[in-house]
């Protein structure tokens, strides 16, 4: 059905957007910040996707598609560069802000640091293999620049929530490679993957998913300080 990946997209923001605007929550105050954030790290992220979709990294199935095109990507890949971190940023704020989790200062640095080493290493040995080694390579470089470069300290509080965000997203992620279909919606390279997959996952997505997360929650962050300051100063 060429609605397929539509749909998919819908689904996964309709419940946190209608959400966005209950009283308690009031997240719909920071949409703003949202779409900025989304804008510029889903800017990097499309621009790898179509490297990756020219490379015959990934392609797409046509027939779960509408059909319209942005570059090589379909339009519906890219509302997934909003939809997805829109999910994840606005739970993220729920949990922060209903049930906030502490996280000491060093406990997260030993976190991250071990993180680098981990990925850092995985980059080296899959170094033959396009998927694996920029995912784990960009997520090294990005976990040192966010942690010792822009002095984020809320890094091992954002896995603990990608963490309860991985249910829905193997249930996306899974009819996206495959799971309840004929066919894939996403189709990949075999040549190009570790060859570990999580029901019909390829695992590097995992690590795709998270680093996209962890910038969008920066900038989101930063974009959302910077609106309450102006805020303040206007009264």
């Amino acid at each position: 059905m060429q609605f397929t990946y539509l749909l998919i997209d819908f689904f996964t923001v309709i419940i946190c957007f209608l959400f966005s605007f209950h009283p308690k929550i009031n997240f719909h105050r920071h949409f703003s910040a949202f779409f900025r954030s989304a804008v510029i790290v889903g800017a990097v992220f499309v621009i790898w996707d179509i490297w990756f979709t020219k490379s015959g990294v990934w392609w797409f199935n046509y027939d779960y598609l509408l059909g319209i095109k942005i570059s090589e990507l379909p339009i519906e890949e890219i509302l997934f560069f909003i939809c997805i971190p829109f999910s994840c940023v606005f739970t993220y704020f729920c949990l922060n802000k209903f049930l906030p989790m502490d996280w000491e200062v060093r406990q997260d640095k030993i976190f991250v640091i071990a993180s680098i080493i981990v990925y850092g290493l995985a980059a080296i040995y899959f170094y033959d293999k396009i998927y694996p080694f920029v995912t784990f390579l960009t997520l090294t470089i990005s976990l040192a620049i966010l942690y010792f470069v822009l002095n984020v300290r809320w890094i091992g509080k954002a896995f603990v929530v990608y963490l309860i965000l991985l249910p829905g997203f193997i249930i996306v992620n899974g009819i996206l490679t495959g799971s309840g279909l004929e066919n894939p919606i996403v189709n990949y390279n075999p040549e190009d993957l570790i060859g570990f997959r999580i029901i019909t996952i390829p695992v590097e997505d995992f690590f795709y998913g998270f680093e996209l997360i962890l910038w969008n929650l920066f900038f989101f962050n930063k974009f959302k300080i910077s609106e309450l300051e102006e805020a303040y100063l206007e009264e």
